[in-house]
């Protein structure tokens, strides 16, 4: 009985439902790299492992960097947090940001030598430049006192990361290539995790805004937040479908990755409606898994047409 009181803080903090977000651009790049041809079974679990990891030392980050300078108060529509509700000490957190952080190391070096061995020593070098930069992008979001998150940069950070780098980079873990035509997909589920973020700070616009964190629907304001938001889930369905004629042709099963798009739109009529922030945080879960189920799709359908 004394373990799963110990483990459920670090769960709560871990914030498990953001993580099938955070492993669709891992899976968008294996099925682009199974469809030229390439697979291997053991890169694709420590990409998962790897990204889950980076995601993971994010939100713990995340959590004690709001925390400690109280963004995270009373006033914050969402669940939560683990340090906010005083599941967790800022010392025990810091601790599991270290730990999330050697855990993270082992995983990015393993992967890459599975991937590239002894003797691609170039390629190594950039991708371990790539899993430093994704350990500080973690930590640095909230911590510091130059947290980007708190400038209004954290929606071209996760473009870069959930969208160019997870999908290309994981490409090119199989392949050592990469083609002008996968930086469609590729920014496709940037854009839509960047709606992910949006929502969150559209959720928390005001209580942001109170507390100093300046995020960009903090800068434009609530009505031109969403306005943004509408411009990023229609850019990514355009990235999508453009995708899908020019890689699959005009055949009708080459659109069906199209079906996750549904929900999306639904989503983005009740986002058009909704006028009070505290209306939002039910939809942030739905985007997200919509997201989700695109790169489930857009796996199954390079699949199919490999």
């Amino acid at each position: 009985m004394e373990l799963p009181r110990k483990i459920k803080p670090w769960l709560h903090a871990a914030r498990l439902r953001t993580l099938p977000l955070s492993i669709s651009g891992v899976l968008v790049g294996t099925g682009l790299a199974n469809y030229y041809g390439e697979a291997d079974t053991l890169i694709f679990i420590l990409s998962i492992c790897t990204t889950i990891g980076l995601q993971v030392t994010s939100n713990f980050a995340n959590d004690y960097g709001d925390g400690v300078r109280g963004t995270d108060n009373e006033d914050r529509i969402g669940p939560k947090r683990a340090l906010q509700s005083g599941l967790l000490t800022p010392k025990k957190l810091k601790k599991g940001i270290l730990v999330s952080v050697v855990i993270d190391v082992l995983l990015v070096v393993s992967l890459i030598y599975v991937a590239f061995g002894p003797q691609n020593l170039l390629f190594s070098a950039v991708f371990l430049i790539l899993g430093a930069a994704g350990i500080w992008a973690s930590l640095k979001y909230t911590i510091g006192r130059s947290a980007y998150g708190y400038r209004g940069l954290g929606d071209l950070f996760v473009l870069l990361f959930f969208g160019w780098v997870a999908v290309l980079g994981s490409m090119f873990l199989y392949t050592e290539a990469l083609t002008p035509l996968a930086t469609l997909p590729a920014t496709a589920i940037g854009l839509l995790s960047v709606g992910v973020l949006n929502l969150n700070n559209l959720r928390d616009v005001f209580s942001d805004k109170k507390a100093g964190k300046n995020t960009l629907a903090v800068y434009m304001g609530f009505e031109n937040a969403k306005i943004y938001h509408y411009l990023l889930l229609i850019s990514a369905f355009t990235c999508t479908i453009l995708f899908l004629n020019i890689q699959f042709g005009k055949w009708p099963l080459s659109y069906l990755p199209l079906l996750a798009f549904i929900p999306i739109f639904f989503h983005l009529i009740r986002i058009y409606r909704t006028t009070l922030p505290q209306s939002i945080d039910s939809e942030l879960k739905k985007l997200a898994l919509s997201t989700f189920f695109l790169a489930v799709l857009m796996y199954i359908i390079c699949n199919i047409f490999s």
